[in-house]
């Protein structure tokens, strides 16, 4: 008989576990603009015209929920440009026309609280950024430490979609410089 109200009590301990609800998370994908410095294209440039390229391409995230208001984010990006420079040689300024490929990896929390339809969140990340250079440059690529810190806005549409805003200061030191960089981007969230 103690066997069996114990077997019992296990059986409704878990049904109850069972029945709880996991925080979720979500996946976002989208547009992403980015506003960068002119020494991201290389270590010796300065602008001829415009002093800061712009980028456009994709950004992507995943989150998953540790709490119901604080996730942990992963968050992959690629913006892509090209700009007229002028390089400074030893013969004086010379202007060529340079392409860029940034790449960022970044990882870190999301605070986030729903208000109705509307959830604003605010986050910080850490991780690496890269940039590969088109043209005749003598350091055509280079890694750099990067870290990230901004928020946005979920608006849900139905209940698994949503449309999201979100702008960030990226910092990043590509060619032994510092770039201060904002990124801003578009795009449609999955809730799961």
């Amino acid at each position: 008989m103690f066997k069996a109200a114990c077997i019992t009590a296990v059986l409704f301990l878990f049904a109850g576990f069972a029945n709880a609800q996991v925080p979720g998370g979500n996946i976002f994908f989208g547009y992403s603009y980015e506003s960068t410095n002119t020494s991201a294209f290389g270590p010796s440039l300065v602008a001829s015209t415009v002093t800061r390229p712009n980028l456009n391409g994709w950004e992507a995230s995943f989150e998953g929920k540790i709490l119901p208001f604080v996730g942990i984010v992963g968050d992959v990006a690629g913006h892509y440009g090209s700009q007229n420079l002028t390089e400074i040689t030893p013969n004086g300024p010379q202007t060529i026309s340079v392409t860029g490929h940034e790449q960022e990896y970044l990882f870190g929390p999301r605070l986030s609280v729903p208000v109705g339809h509307f959830t604003p969140f605010a986050e910080a990340f850490v991780g690496v950024a890269h940039i590969h250079t088109g043209g005749t440059l003598p350091t055509p690529s280079n890694t750099s430490f990067a870290y990230a810190f901004g928020g946005g806005l979920d608006y849900r549409i139905i209940r698994p979609i949503a449309l999201r805003v979100e702008g960030d200061y990226l910092r990043t030191q590509f060619f032994s410089t510092n770039q201060n960089n904002f990124r801003l981007g578009v795009g449609v969230v999955v809730r799961f």
